[in-house]
């Protein structure tokens, strides 16, 4: 069958060209296809598209089952939880030393007030001495009384620093303990970002927008990472690829405009713009299935001319160029 066809099709471009023909060059339609794939393993539990149906870009068309992976995420999870169980708090030893240095405070205070008195009445001693109404062992026992109180408040001074550096000494070495324990959370973290992003690829998504040409796979079917979806291409811009032959090549240059005819019905043709936005830097042999103006060139130049879709253009369509 497809034998008949091109046999027709070179017989038809034949007759054309012995019967004066008006156009430089013909060849067909294509256009850029993309074949969709998918970027995980599993089965398919959605798929919501159909062969000419139109997909705008990055539209969700479809599901591949996750759900081994949301496990393994939960698993790095839980373990991030059991990691945070693994940190100390240095509340309750700090709570007990925070105690004793609040009852030292206290008791510096006591003795700071009992020096206080201990200096008045060593003066009153002393202004009674002067006058004889009291003894010189009472002004003596009232010295020693404050130099007892003094050395009380020095000795309750240092233990309430030796108190203030045990706080100290508890935060940092709970703080040290905590920063080894904590030093696994930051891989595991990134752990959870790498099954994220796993997880999106179960997602089939349309990459361009455009429309759908085959579908490969269906709802239920078990998908392997890199097994086709479906293919698609986006049919608003198509490309015709032409062949030139060498003396045309002179007359022919990037981004220039030329005219497309198609088949419309009936033996007419309508007339559609195009502009050559490829020309290949190499020769080849003339394809079997493309006549070209000078049917004697076995050399030619393949082109590329781009034709904004009416709605009528098909791939695998014949289209001539009128340069």
């Amino acid at each position: 069958m497809k034998k008949t066809i091109l046999t027709f099709a070179v017989l038809s471009l034949f007759s054309c060209k012995n019967s004066n023909q008006d156009y430089d060059a013909s060849g067909t339609f294509e256009a850029d296809e993309v074949m969709v794939t998918a970027e995980a393993t599993g089965k398919i539990l959605e798929l919501k598209l159909e062969e000419g149906q139109t997909l705008n870009a990055n539209q969700e068309v479809g599901i591949i089952d996750g759900k081994g992976i949301e496990l393994q995420k939960e698993q790095v999870l839980a373990s991030i939880n059991a990691i945070e169980q693994k940190t100390n708090s240095a509340l309750p030893q700090i709570s007990v030393l925070q105690s004793q240095y609040n009852s030292q405070k206290a008791n510096i205070s006591v003795l700071q007030e009992q020096l206080q008195n201990a200096v008045r009445e060593r003066n009153r001693t002393a202004n009674l001495v002067k006058s004889d109404a009291a003894t010189r062992k009472q002004l003596d026992d009232a010295n020693g009384n404050i130099e007892v109180i003094q050395k009380q408040i020095q000795a309750a001074q240092t233990q309430l620093s030796t108190v203030n550096q045990q706080i100290s000494a508890a935060k940092e070495n709970v703080a040290i303990q905590n920063r080894a324990v904590l030093s696994e959370r930051n891989p595991t973290e990134k752990k959870v970002a790498q099954f994220d992003e796993q997880l999106k690829h179960n997602i089939i998504q349309s990459p361009i927008s455009g429309t759908v040409l085959t579908k490969y796979s269906n709802k239920g079917e078990f998908a392997t990472i890199g097994k086709p979806i479906f293919k698609m291409a986006d049919l608003n811009q198509m490309t015709l690829r032409a062949y030139i032959t060498g003396d045309q090549i002179a007359k022919v240059k990037l981004n220039q405009s030329v005219k497309i005819l198609v088949d419309s019905g009936d033996g007419k043709t309508r007339e559609l713009p195009g502009t050559v936005y490829w020309i290949s830097s190499d020769a080849e042999f003339t394809p079997k299935t493309i006549q070209t103006k000078n049917e004697r060139a076995n050399l030619v130049y393949a082109t590329k001319i781009r034709v904004k879709n009416d709605g009528f253009l098909k791939i695998g369509m014949y289209g001539e160029v009128r340069f």
